[in-house]
């Protein structure tokens, strides 16, 4: 027959989300512009952008699991999907080097305006706010104790990423009790990182923006905080389909899909504790 499928493709019928999402998006991103300027009615903007952002999200990914569950993933659209997983986490990878290259810049070449000659930089803000910016962090700046909060921290995420691997190796078993054991236990562990974050953020004697120091910690370390907020949100949902008897050992790419993420976070915290907490803060006085 001329209609008859002689491939292993899946070809999506027409869906509204799409377009949905990207009206979305950009209501979204016009309340936030409107937030930032102290605009009217900025409330309401941003309120129907991250509605019909939550909204997209939760229809366009039950579209997903339903298709999976009609076996329109056959083993050469799991493979693609893989690939675009892997597409999506190396964008974040350079996501997070453009915040790292940005706090090394400061660290390195702790000089606001280097196009500007000493002398004329000296003439704008007096010989003593020159030498006190010629300096990273900043003089006068207390740093936090990396072996405190962030090394409880660091220990949490590394727990996650062993518990996250006891899920899927209980998946691939076939033992569905221990699948949700160790997803319990990752997503317990994502919301206490989240939580000590919160409160390390509380204590910091420093506040966002004023200086290269802060603008940079706060920028690395905050979206690495959100990022891990929307890999607890991913395990919750793996979770609660773990619990409707989703998931098989040869079929279980959302839930891989998510523990591929959560080894990215993890790793890239590896990395925020040693040179951001750690070497960053080398030589501050510790708060």
């Amino acid at each position: 027959m001329a209609g008859a499928k002689n491939h292993d493709y899946h070809i999506l019928e027409p869906d509204i989300w799409p377009l949905i999402g990207s009206i979305s998006a950009l209501t979204f991103t016009t309340g936030m512009v409107l937030f930032m300027h102290e605009m009217p009615s900025w409330q309401i903007v941003l309120g129907l952008g991250i509605a019909g952002l939550i909204a997209t999200f939760f229809s366009w990914w039950s579209n997903v699991v339903k298709e999976a569950h009609r076996g329109d993933h056959t083993p050469v659209v799991q493979l693609h999907m893989r690939y675009g997983m892997i597409l999506f986490i190396a964008s974040e990878v350079m996501f997070f080097v453009g915040w790292f290259w940005a706090f090394f810049d400061f660290a390195l070449f702790p000089a606001p305006i280097r196009e500007l000659s000493d002398n004329v930089w000296e003439n704008l803000i007096g010989q003593e706010g020159a030498a006190a910016l010629a300096t990273f962090p900043p003089e006068g700046i207390e740093v936090l104790d990396p072996f405190s909060l962030p090394l409880l921290n660091t220990l949490i995420l590394l727990c996650s990423g062993t518990t996250v691997t006891w899920a899927h190796h209980a998946l691939l078993h076939g033992d569905r009790d221990g699948l949700k054991k160790g997803l319990w236990a990752t997503v317990a562990l994502g919301a206490l990182f989240t939580a000590i974050q919160a409160y390390e953020y509380g204590l910091a004697p420093f506040g966002f923006g004023g200086n290269t120091y802060s603008s940079a910690f706060y920028m690395a370390t905050g979206f690495h905080g959100f990022h891990v907020l929307v890999g607890t949100i991913f395990l919750i949902v793996c979770l609660v389909r773990a619990y409707k008897g989703h998931f098989t050992p040869r079929q279980h790419f959302g839930f891989e899909a998510a523990a591929w993420y959560w080894h990215f976070v993890d790793v890239v915290w590896l990395f925020l504790f040693v040179a951001v907490y750690i070497w960053g803060g080398w030589g501050a006085p510790v708060h």
